[in-house]
Order: C-alpha cells, then sequence, then structure tokens
C-alpha cells in the first residue's frame, strides 16, 4: 500500500468518478483506474461500487476512507515539519445548509491554513445531498438543523449511513426581513403577521417533503410560496418581495449587509444546529478548527 494509492482513492470519493479524480489530480485516467484497483485487491475489500451514476463508497469503504485520510493528514504534518523542498496542499470539504455563519467559518479555516496552494470546498446543498457527501466521503462534515418535527426521521437516516449528529446550538426560531419591511420596526412577529407576505424557502429537489426542510414550520399553508435554490437570491427577493422566512436568526451582517434583519418569532418550534460526521473517524485540523469557528461566530444572544 502507497500513499499515491491512498490519494488516487480519497480523490475519487470526494469526486464520486475516477475521471475527475483523475483531472484533479493531473494523472491519466488509468493511472487512477489501477491504483484503486490495486489496493483493493492487496487489502481484499471493496472501496467503490461502479454504478451508472459514478463510483458510490461501500460501507467497509467508507470505514476504510476514514483511515485513509487520517494517514494522509499525518503524512503531510511530517512533510511539513521535515521535509523542506515540499510544499503540502491542504484539502478540506464541508456541505452545509445555507447559513452565513458556516461560511464565515470556513473563511477562517482558510485564513489560520492559508498556503500557496489549497483546495477547500464548501458546498450549500440540499438536506438530502449533505447526508450523502457527508456518508460517501465528498466532504469531511456536514452542518444541519434537527426540530421536533423532523428529528425522528433525520435522525433514523443518519443512522442508516452510520452518521452521528453533534450538536452546536439550540435558538428560537426567527424570521429574516428586509430592513424596509413593514413589520421591520416589530420586537417580534407572529404568523398571523405574517400571512400576507411571500413565503420563501429552499428547494429540496425530490426531497420535498416537510423532513428535509431547512425551515422550521414548513408543515404549515401559505398562499404565497417561492422556492429557491441559493441564498443570494432568497435575500434579493424578501428585499424585492417584501417577503420572509423562518431561520435560526443567526446573520452575518459582514457577508449580508445591513439590507436584511432577523426578528424573533412567535412560536414554540425551536432549531438545533449541528455538526453531522461519520461514526468512529476522527476529524482533521481542518474540521476541528472549523467546528471551533462555528462557536465562534455565533452569538451568545442566539443560544438558548
Amino acid at each position: 500500500m502507497k500513499l499515491q494509492q491512498l490519494r488516487y482513492i480519497v480523490e475519487v470519493a470526494a469526486c464520486g468518478s475516477v475521471t475527475e479524480a483523475a483531472r484533479r489530480l493531473f494523472v491519466s485516467q488509468p493511472s487512477v483506474t489501477a491504483a484503486v484497483r490495486d489496493l483493493e485487491r492487496e487489502m481484499g475489500i471493496t472501496v467503490f461500487e461502479r454504478t451508472s451514476k459514478g463510483m458510490v463508497t461501500t460501507t467497509e469503504g467508507q470505514t476504510f476512507l476514514g483511515y485513509a485520510r487520517q494517514v494522509l493528514e499525518q503524512a503531510d504534518l511530517l512533510e511539513e515539519r521535515f521535509k523542506r523542498d515540499t510544499q503540502p496542499v491542504p484539502r478540506f470539504a464541508v456541505s452545509c445548509q445555507h447559513y452565513s455563519f458556516a461560511v464565515n467559518a470556513f473563511v477562517d479555516v482558510i485564513r489560520t491554513f492559508n498556503a500557496s496552494r489549497y483546495e477547500f470546498t464548501l458546498r450549500e446543498e440540499q438536506t438530502h445531498e449533505i447526508i450523502e457527501d457527508v456518508a460517501h466521503m465528498k466532504s469531511e462534515l456536514g452542518v444541519l438543523y434537527l426540530s421536533d418535527a423532523n428529528r425522528e426521521v433525520i435522525t433514523r437516516m443518519l443512522r442508516a449511513e452510520e452518521l452521528e449528529f453533534e450538536p452546536l446550538f439550540s435558538t428560537a426560531s426567527h424570521v429574516f426581513l428586509s430592513s424596509t419591511h413593514p413589520l421591520a420596526t416589530r420586537p417580534s412577529v407572529t404568523l398571523e403577521d405574517l400571512a400576507g407576505y411571500p413565503y420563501l424557502s429552499y428547494e429540496q429537489g425530490d426531497f420535498n417533503s416537510f423532513y428535509f426542510s431547512e425551515e422550521p414550520l414548513s408543515t404549515l399553508g401559505r398562499d404565497k410560496n417561492i422556492r429557491v435554490r441559493d441564498r443570494a437570491t432568497l435575500f434579493n427577493l424578501l428585499i424585492g418581495l417584501d417577503g420572509y422566512t423562518v431561520c435560526s436568526g443567526v446573520i452575518s451582517h459582514e457577508l449580508n449587509g445591513e439590507d436584511i434583519i432577523a426578528i424573533p418569532l412567535e412560536v414554540e418550534e425551536h432549531m438545533e444546529v449541528g455538526i453531522v460526521t461519520r461514526r468512529n473517524t476522527h476529524l482533521s485540523r481542518y474540521g476541528e478548527a472549523f467546528i471551533a469557528a462555528i462557536r465562534k461566530h455565533i452569538p451568545s444572544s442566539s443560544v438558548l
């Protein structure tokens, strides 16, 4: 078993494709294919299932990849410490729901581990994609929320994929509004106050049930519904249409400006935001730094 084989196999898991992994590694596709095949034969395991949708990590492959990542990180640390003519390339990927505090934390990690070269990936995605990314080792960790409404279903799904949820903070439900919204000066709002305004939420594709919704209280009926895929579009529509969305209330004015504000929503629904990781795996130094940075960016006033 060689370090190069481990790097190839980790990259294939991250891409879900031998072709894309070869392109990123600047090697030929047959070289990557041979490295994966030889490693599987040597170790007596099947790391990937070859499917029409690409390379899917098997259960034993997921466990193997967890150890492989630790080996590669330790090798990078050794080279960084002792091999003066080698410049290691930091790699880190995280998948999350649309949270500005996660973006702030990601920025902090890059600044902390800044180098002349690095490959860091931040994916703001649908809920089921976050779970799949962590399960298939495309991302080291994920960020999502649980509530009384979705906890049973999401927890069962995490357990089936051998994933764990570590709570970061709990917060009462809020709404994001434009700073010029007619309700913007209220100390809090009710669902009745919001009834006539457009409701915005993140589209979840084929998993568009309320269990996978990013927004609490998604089962409630609304007359005006708009679904979007990205945070910038949602914020622009909040401003342009006097719309609203239900959220954690944690917002970064540094990233999002002063045009969007958070106001408490008078409901009993709470959100528990946390980190999703593979069971029995150790986080890299980048993952640990990311979690520490998130905690730093959560205002104490938002935490229950």
